[in-house]
């Protein structure tokens, strides 16, 4: 298909939330940004994203969907069976009253569509839920590390690539919530272990990445299982942080994209 015929898609309302991204893109794949779409198209944003025919957009929109509401990802990775910290899904703050009552564990409530674990909080009783979140309330299972990090590998088409680390520096009062948003900082590193890339794989394929261009978050128990605790991709909600601090990891994150691009098409 000639680039002619592909673009980057981002028009509507909200495109301007993601217009530097969708010029880096273009340049990277060698296509045009387009407010409306073409033959294939790399949606970063679009106001009718629903209405796109499948097979269309080089990202699944499903996956985007998965990737953009945490309560979503909860079905699917049980489904099939993603290595996660415990995670329930609760119609009433009853529910959850009567759960904590129950363990003896550390749990936190997570804001479903949150990005940089914002309104993320430790749960100790209902009074902890605020008024205006709506149900289902998603508790997950707090795993406390005596340094809190999480890594991050990436994938774009059917290759695992990158192993980066997110902690806060050393002399800083860490948060129990390891965003870059509350001062967590990248580090890259080499190539992820064995077990870690098997279980990010998993979270790829669980959620319709496998194939075109995303992230997955994990931590290590201290027991030294890996689990997956969400994954990331671009369009309509959210895009992907590129702010890592590593120019030439950056570049060959937007090189991969691109190859990625093309040979899906292939």
């Amino acid at each position: 298909m000639s680039p002619d015929r592909c673009c980057v898609l981002c028009g509507g309302d909200g495109a301007w939330a993601f217009a530097p991204l969708a010029e880096k893109l273009a340049h990277a794949i060698g296509i045009e940004v387009s407010g409306t779409p073409r033959d294939y198209n790399y949606l970063l944003y679009w106001d009718r994203a629903d209405t796109l025919p499948i097979g269309q957009t080089f990202i699944p929109f499903d996956a985007i969907r998965l990737a953009s509401d945490k309560r979503l990802l909860v079905p699917a990775f049980h489904r099939e069976q993603v290595p996660t910290p415990e995670t329930h899904l609760f119609g009433t703050k009853q529910e959850v009253h009567e759960f904590l009552a129950n363990s003896d564990r550390e749990w936190c409530l997570k804001f479903p569509t949150a990005c940089g674990a914002s309104g993320h909080r430790l749960l100790t009783d209902e009074n902890a839920i605020p008024e205006r979140w709506s149900p289902p309330y998603l508790v997950q299972e707090f795993v406390r590390l005596e340094r809190p990090e999480v890594y991050r590998t990436y994938i774009a088409g059917e290759d695992v690539f990158g192993w980066v680390v997110r902690r806060f520096p050393e002399g800083t009062k860490p948060s129990p919530w390891v965003a870059h948003a509350r001062g967590a900082r990248y580090e890259v590193l080499g190539e992820p272990p064995t077990e870690a890339n098997l279980t990010a794989r998993q979270g790829f394929q669980a959620t319709g990445l496998h194939g075109s261009f995303g992230c997955v978050d994990l931590l290590q128990r201290p027991s030294g299982e890996w689990l997956v605790l969400e994954v990331g991709t671009d369009g309509q909600f959210n895009h992907v942080d590129r702010e890592l601090g590593h120019r030439d990891f950056e570049n060959q994150m937007e090189r991969r994209i691109a190859e990625a691009f093309w040979a899906k098409l292939a």
